[in-house]
């Protein structure tokens, strides 16, 4: 499990699919940031969850980037 999550290969493969989707008319997570951002006002738990299963790969992916700049 724990080479899973520092492979940064397939957290950008992650990112760009299961964070980015659906592609049109605009990226799920940004319209949920945008959402989050405004108040999210109305957001119910599958909101919620929505959030965190598009913003869980760029969160990884953030994480492994800190480390490797951590390490230098």
């Amino acid at each position: 499990m724990k080479e899973i999550i520092n492979d940064w290969k397939l957290m950008a493969m992650m990112s760009l699919t299961l964070g980015l989707a659906p592609f049109v008319p605009e990226p799920h997570i940004v319209g949920k940031i945008r959402w989050i951002l405004g108040g999210a006002n109305g957001m119910t738990l599958m909101d919620w969850g929505d959030f965190l299963m598009h913003g869980t790969p760029w969160i990884l992916l953030i994480r492994i980037g800190v480390l490797k700049l951590m390490k230098k």
